[in-house]
């Protein structure tokens, strides 16, 4: 990450972003950004990590081969007090805090009390709604909004409300395994879906609730059907940003990144992601990804 001095330079009013582990942003995409993120926990069977920091989806996925099946649990106060200490400590006097769907986690209401008892900080704290993708490039518009002059009172007003209604997010999962291990779906349900080798396709409710909006038969149908779920969501605005995500299918992601390009090429920003630890213990491997988010869309 730059110093906070060469972030200063087109951040006139000290403003720094957070989030958690679960936006899926590398390390390469936060660098020279004022970025910072806390760290989601991960319960296995040698100890307790920090995703992002000692854990990573690879070795989630190592593990789930294994037959271990890791458990997930919210960011300790520790960890977030030494974030929010660092974000001061940097120089920076103003915060958006941007955090996974409070229809899947306490995280944002854990950030957003931790956030009441700062009088060092200005913080405006958001529920996305969402999570990885949607949250990733939530994050990321908004640094560039920021570099360019937007000011922190139009931001939590107008801008992050406007971002979190119009980033439309949607996953494949490879396997229903480990929803059935961490009692997300049913063994009925995952049963007939192996059989049929049904690959669900996954959005997000109005209320961040994790949503079926699509089934397909097989892998190589998984694409196709992104890209027309995609191309419904083009009514609400010309102007737009795409990113794609993998859960160890680079491959994948790579050739998916290339449709969408083709597809739809006047985005304004196109962002790859890696999907994190706490995510992929209840979807395993082989995750696909892809989200378009709109800069003209009103907040419905």
């Amino acid at each position: 990450m730059s110093t906070a001095t060469d972030c200063f330079a087109n951040n006139p009013e000290k403003i720094a972003l957070l989030t958690d582990s679960c936006a899926d942003l590398s390390a390469d995409l936060r660098a020279d950004t004022p970025i910072f993120v806390v760290p989601m926990k991960i319960r296995c069977r040698d100890g307790e990590f920090h995703d992002g920091v000692d854990i990573f989806s690879t070795d989630i996925y190592a593990r789930q081969k294994a037959g271990e099946l890791p458990q997930t649990s919210l960011p300790d106060g520790e960890s977030i007090d030494q974030t929010l200490d660092a974000i001061s400590a940097a120089g920076y006097q103003k915060v958006i805090a941007v955090h996974l769907s409070s229809g899947l986690s306490g995280t944002y209401n854990m950030i957003r009390l931790a956030a009441e008892e700062r009088r060092d900080l200005e913080i405006a704290v958001f529920d996305s709604l969402s999570g990885s993708l949607g949250i990733g490039a939530t994050l990321l518009q908004l640094w560039e909004d920021i570099q360019a002059g937007v000011g922190f009172r139009t931001l939590v007003e107008r801008r992050v409300p406007s971002l979190i209604a119009n980033t439309i997010p949607y996953f494949s999962v490879d396997t229903l395994e480990y929803l059935v291990k961490g009692g997300r779906i049913g063994k009925i349900t995952a049963l007939a879906g192996t059989i049929l080798n049904i690959k669900p396709i996954v959005g997000f409710s109005p209320e961040g609730q994790l949503t079926s909006v699509a089934k397909v038969r097989g892998r190589k149908q998984v694409q196709e059907k992104f890209l027309e779920l995609l191309r419904r969501e083009l009514a609400r605005g010309s102007r737009y940003n795409l990113a794609v995500a993998n859960g160890g299918a680079p491959e994948d992601m790579a050739v998916l990144a290339e449709k969408m390009k083709a597809a739809f090429p006047n985005y304004e920003h196109f962002w790859y992601g890696e999907l994190d630890a706490t995510l992929s213990v209840y979807i395993g491997d082989g995750v696909q990804g892809a989200c378009i988010q709109f800069l003209d869309a009103p907040v419905r």
